[in-house]
């Protein structure tokens, strides 16, 4: 009798301990590395990808940011998402000179492409520098009146009591209970995957491409000191990022309306100061500028080849503001063109891993 206690007794123990186990397993957090591919081209730069210890890549925290990116869930009346003013085939701009928020009010600044912000090595972001880090400027369109003009209190309750995303949640980062913070961060890993390298440049430049002898010579037009003088604020051959990730006041106007990075610094030396944009993917984010005013390519380059206006803070760089600007010729200016469309990348707008 005492032995069929014991064996019943051992039976339930080990009923409760194999239970218990298979619901710890569920439990388990166990994400999986995703450390970012570097090209090839990439790998001579100064800086490495900067990935904030508390954040590192993985599979489950990248395919939940990108569910969020893709997500109007997050903007007051479900229907606008990051992806609305940041859409793939446009290099993640929107082909539009201002976007357009919720209640359709627009904005005064022209969307920014997303490609290669993890080498952002100030981690500075929008063109007048405001947010500092990935992570920092995911955090203001949620509440921009102008943009998806939410609460984060409402936006975390969407989420929160979505079907999905507690379990994601838990994936990515060990907790069902999501924040703001969790979000910005997953939204962030998805960022930092957008990596822009296989233009026809980047081609030429690893010996698997031949550019025509306009893109060329266009390209030393860029170079050159003396004509375009285009590299000390956009990058060479031997910065494939293609911006300085600095700010610069380009001869735009001569009277400032838009102070930019004097609003963020309080600097009056900053008025007028933009972020250099980088260079790739021109072919497909028009308008350009920090408020869009050019359509074209043309217009930019008639714009620093005879267009610059003079003010107290322009930028030294721009050498020949007193004769208006550089003065490029016609066929100069054809082949700059061509030079500067060959640094676009068909491939990046149409990689699958960056489509909704």
């Amino acid at each position: 009798m005492m032995i069929k206690k014991i064996v019943l007794i051992s039976f339930f123990l080990c009923c409760f301990f194999s239970c218990s186990k298979g619901v710890g397993e569920e439990e388990v957090y166990a994400p999986i590395s995703a450390p970012l591919e570097i090209p090839t081209l990439f790998k001579n730069l100064i800086i490495s990808p900067i990935i904030p210890f508390n954040n590192p890549q993985t599979v489950e925290g990248i395919s939940l940011g990108k569910k969020l990116f893709f997500d109007p869930i997050l903007s007051a009346d479900n229907r606008q998402s990051c992806s609305s003013c940041h859409d793939p085939k446009f290099a993640f701009t929107d082909d539009k000179q201002f976007s357009e928020g919720i209640d359709g009010r627009f904005g005064n600044r022209n969307s920014m492409p997303l490609f290669n912000l993890a080498w952002n090595y100030d981690e500075k972001f929008f063109w007048d520098g405001r947010s500092n880090g990935l992570q920092k400027q995911a955090l203001e369109p949620v509440k921009d009146p102008v943009e998806m003009h939410n609460t984060w209190v409402n936006a975390m309750e969407s989420l929160q009591n979505n079907s999905e995303y507690p379990e994601l949640f838990f994936a990515a980062f060990g907790t069902r209970k999501i924040d703001s913070v969790l979000v910005t961060k997953a939204i962030a890993q998805f960022e930092r995957t957008l990596i822009s390298s296989n233009s026809k440049f980047d081609q030429y430049l690893l010996g698997t491409a031949t550019l025509t002898s306009s893109e060329l010579n266009g390209f030393n037009v860029f170079m050159d000191e003396t004509k375009g003088d285009c590299f000390h604020c956009h990058g060479s051959d031997k910065n494939p990022l293609w911006t300085d990730n600095s700010f610069h006041n380009n001869g735009l106007d001569a009277l400032i309306t838009d102070i930019g990075r004097a609003k963020v610094t309080g600097d009056p030396t900053d008025n007028g100061k933009f972020k250099s944009p980088s260079l790739r993917n021109l072919a497909f984010t028009a308008p350009y500028m920090h408020d869009g005013r050019f359509s074209t390519l043309e217009e930019v380059i008639n714009h620093y080849s005879e267009g610059l206006k003079n003010s107290p803070t322009i930028d030294p760089l721009m050498k020949k503001v007193s004769s208006g600007g550089v003065q490029l010729t016609t066929q100069e200016k054809t082949d700059l063109k061509a030079f500067l469309l060959s640094l676009s990348d068909s491939e990046f707008i149409s990689n699958p891993a960056f489509q909704e």
